[in-house]
């Protein structure tokens, strides 16, 4: 019975590995994993994928038992080899860029080639090269995208093709203004707060020239244009990533990315609200419409949800695969939209089961097609940020009609309860995706070892 219910200890293995590797290895080894996680985690990857890729590398080079720990700003690694020996630490502060899906890839794919047996000199020199890789648009090109992404969303709204071109024009100018920014080190809250700023004052001016019935500007419908441009403003913010650190474990991180979300939401408030206040000023305010802007035509949905998806995959870096998978999956994010609420569910719970959708088919096309999974996952949600319920939201916070004000507030609210919706959807597919990808690549392995 003593045998039947308790190990004998005697007969425990010793798991005390003798080191195979001496110190200049292990310290060139954690270096080479510390930087490839740093690298990954300033273009766009999770925490949770800068910890596994941390320790891919130096399992790969015979580091039992490394100890990652990630935060919003920092990665620190520590490695004990036992004994009486001290631990190897590093610490590295993480100055998150803009995504760079291309070099996300290019990252990915360096890691695949360590696991098969790249030797650890070469490898260095490969990350070296990727590390060295420019961006690979030109500035101008960004900025068009941008504004690119906006008419995408002008079109899924049911713009006119006067409203379509004034958005375009818009949003130009709000993309030049925040580069402009950008090259002079503003912080990026400075930097929302000019870019709402700048569309919101072409919208009053469009609605003081349609007041006056001056063509083509006559029943133009100026709320699309601010809607357009705050689905630009919140398109390059973390929302999944925040979720997905949540959900990971990683609390700081998700807290850190939360933060900054919310940092950057409320500098895109002020900038409308100051744009809406001097038109007030001049004379110039924007009447209050009955609702946020309705979606048009499902032909315009679907071309709308096609246009913005390409959009930010071009000004995140993706190359022509990314920007093909980001076109279907937006088709597909735009679908599952449309069949939610044909379904008559709520707007919160059909934008999530689009990106349910959208995220769990990124997943397993991404890993057939060897892409990132969060490049075609982000653009293919980011045409279901509500850009119409924040500014109606907004906008009726501006009007001193207590009942506006209400209908404002619970507009906000709505926004809110969508935007959550589709961090929830986009984290659960891609949790359902990675183990259905697992299994369909054993699978195709078995199937392969059969064949041979």
């Amino acid at each position: 019975m003593r045998k039947a219910l308790h190990a004998d200890p005697s007969q425990a293995p010793d798991t005390e590995v003798q080191p195979a590797v001496d110190d200049a290895m292990v310290l060139r080894a954690l270096d080479l994993a510390m930087r490839i996680g740093e690298s990954m985690f300033a273009v766009g990857a999770s925490a949770h994928e800068v910890t596994l890729a941390i320790t891919r590398v130096a399992h790969a080079y015979g580091l039992q038992g490394v100890h990652v720990d990630v935060t919003y700003t920092s990665i620190t690694l520590s490695y004990h080899r036992g004994g009486e020996g001290w631990p190897h630490t590093l610490l590295r502060v993480v100055r998150v860029s803009a995504p760079d899906h291309t070099k996300l890839q290019r990252l990915q794919a360096l890691l695949v080639d360590i696991d098969e047996g790249m030797g650890l000199d070469e490898a260095r020199t490969a990350f070296r090269v990727i590390r060295r890789v420019p961006f690979r648009y030109r500035q101008p090109v960004v900025v068009a995208a941008r504004a690119l992404l906006a008419v995408g969303a002008s079109i899924l709204a049911g713009g006119s093709a006067v409203v379509v071109v004034l958005t375009f024009v818009a949003a130009l100018g709000a993309a030049a203004t925040q580069s402009g920014l950008a090259r002079l080190r503003v912080p990026s809250f400075f930097s929302q707060i000019a870019g709402a700023f700048v569309t919101t004052v072409v919208a009053v001016a469009v609605s003081a020239l349609a007041a006056a019935d001056v063509e083509p500007f006559a029943g133009v419908l100026p709320s699309i244009i601010v809607a357009s441009g705050i689905v630009l403003m919140l398109s390059g913010l973390t929302v999944v990533g925040a979720a997905q650190d949540a959900i990971d474990g990683f609390a700081l991180t998700a807290a850190g990315r939360i933060l900054d979300v919310t940092l950057q939401t409320l500098g895109l408030v002020v900038g409308i609200l100051a744009g809406l206040e001097l038109g007030s000023v001049l004379g110039y305010q924007m009447t209050l419409p009955d609702g946020p802007p309705p979606l048009g035509p499902l032909p315009n949905q679907l071309a709308g949800a096609v246009i913005v998806a390409v959009a930010v995959a071009l000004f995140n870096g993706a190359g022509t695969r990314i920007l093909a998978v980001s076109a279907v999956l937006g088709a597909v994010a735009a679908l599952g939209h449309v069949v939610g609420l044909t379904s008559h569910l709520h707007e919160a719970a059909a934008s999530g089961v689009a990106a349910l959708l959208a995220s769990f088919a990124g997943v397993l096309v991404a890993h057939r097609l060897h892409v990132p999974s969060v490049a075609v996952t982000t653009a293919a949600i980011v045409p279901l940020v509500p850009g119409g319920a924040v500014f109606y939201g907004l906008l009726g916070m501006v009007h001193a009609d207590p009942a506006s004000t209400g209908g404002g507030a619970s507009s906000l609210v709505l926004a809110a309860s969508v935007g959550v919706g589709l961090a929830a959807g986009a984290s659960l597919g891609i949790y359902l995706g990675t183990p259905v990808r697992a299994t369909l690549a054993s699978v195709a392995r078995s199937r392969a070892r059969v064949r041979h």
